[in-house]
């Protein structure tokens, strides 16, 4: 492990570095996806959860011009996991290894990284942005593999590979993300211990994600050796964040939601949508975040829908209540230490949801460090929330007791 004394400098580049990556992952023009047949999926997919069903070397870059390269070992993955419903899926994702042993405590740990919002389209998949040096995380990836951590990082369901993107569905997240860790503990060659220490993190989509596989780590993959997981920002309560972001600058995040939750439901939105709304979502699955943002700020649903109706008077019926209700994060307990972060002035995901969050799981007996801070908007937010967890994972690491926060929550 680094000394102390040369953490602090470095997370300052990182976060600095984070902040103008993410403010240019907003203006930079959506890329056209390649062909690329490593993103097929076999006719079926018969392999347990995790299992690895094609690898390649790839190279992470750091920026656009892909002048500045990785030194970590980078492997493209295609690997099995389950959808909500539990049927078999692929799904691709990424494996980074440093190229130094482990000199911490125990084995090397390996990160469960869930991307926040990527967008819809393939070309949006965090494998291909690792690659392009378009990944607007990048930066804090770096600070996690400069701390000895391997990173496995999930695309998601349909991010990258065929269908469309399950955006913000409770199960299919996290089953991607647990199985992400268990490809990366299976990759040959990879160096990996496995049945080693297992951390998970996210920001955003991503702290959905991450906190939805805490929830379900004990059931769905008890053999991980979890150690505890970051949550940033959590969209924990899906009909909420909907509402609050109907109409504003981010629209195209709601959007995305209505086009990730019809496909994983089979819903017909045909039934729901005037020609508007219809072409307004089929364009949403083709773009990623900086183009979607841009082209569908301040749009309103009621716009889109042949009633007039908006999304959160359609979320008060069936079948989008019941829909809406199987994506709440906080049902379930968490077994291991969970760091929450929340900027009170998140302009996308409300305090209030993320506060909410920590209560619920505090309530069912969690181990929760609520971290606020006062950073203005949902990306500035992400730069405390990301200082915080380099702490919290080597906490967990160093086998440091954490003291919940619940008391005051």
């Amino acid at each position: 492990m680094l000394r102390s004394t040369h953490r602090l400098p470095r997370t300052r580049r990182v976060v600095g570095v984070l902040v103008l990556a993410l403010a240019a992952a907003v203006m930079a023009p959506v890329t056209t996806a390649r062909a690329d047949g490593f993103y097929d999926p076999p006719p079926s997919v018969a392999a347990a959860p995790g299992t690895v069903l094609r690898s390649e070397a790839m190279i992470f870059y750091l920026d656009p011009a892909r002048t500045i390269r990785s030194t970590a070992h980078a492997t493209r993955v295609m690997y099995a996991t389950r959808d909500r419903t539990g049927a078999p899926i692929a799904v691709t994702g990424t494996v980074l290894v440093p190229p130094v042993p482990w000199v911490g405590k125990g084995q090397r740990p390996v990160i469960g990284y869930a991307a926040g919002t990527q967008g819809m389209g393939d070309q949006c998949a965090p494998s291909r942005q690792l690659a392009a040096g378009s990944e607007y995380e990048g930066a804090f990836i770096s600070g996690l593999l400069a701390r000895g951590y391997a990173v496995a990082m999930t695309d998601y369901q349909g991010l990258g590979t065929p269908g469309t993107h399950t955006y913000m569905v409770r199960a299919a997240q996290a089953h991607a993300v647990l199985d992400m860790v268990r490809a990366a503990q299976r990759l040959p060659g990879s160096g990996l211990p496995t049945a080693g220490p297992v951390m998970l993190a996210g920001y955003s989509q991503g702290g959905g994600a991450s906190a939805a596989a805490a929830e379900l780590a004990p059931t769905y993959a008890p053999e991980l050796e979890l150690k505890g997981a970051v949550a940033g920002a959590v969209p924990a309560e899906l009909g909420a964040v909907a509402a609050h972001l109907d109409g504003s600058l981010y629209s195209a995040f709601a959007l995305y939601a209505v086009a990730g939750q019809a496909a994983a439901y089979g819903l017909d939105l045909g039934t729901v949508l005037n020609d508007r709304g219809t072409s307004v979502i089929h364009a949403v699955e083709g773009e990623c975040v900086g183009e979607s943002i841009a082209l569908h700020a301040f749009t309103r649903s009621s716009d889109l829908t042949k009633d007039g109706r908006s999304l959160t008077e359609l979320a008060a019926t069936e079948p989008f209540r019941s829909i809406i209700a199987d994506q709440r994060i906080g049902r379930l307990e968490p077994t291991v230490p969970v760091l929450l972060t929340h900027s009170v002035l998140d302009d996308v995901i409300p305090y209030a949801v993320g506060r909410g969050l920590a209560h619920d799981w505090c309530a069912r007996g969690a181990n929760v460090a609520f971290s606020a801070n006062v950073t203005p908007t949902h990306v500035g937010g992400a730069v405390p929330s990301f200082a915080k967890e380099y702490a919290f994972l080597e906490a967990r690491v160093a086998g440091l007791p954490q003291v919940s926060d619940c008391w005051w929550l």
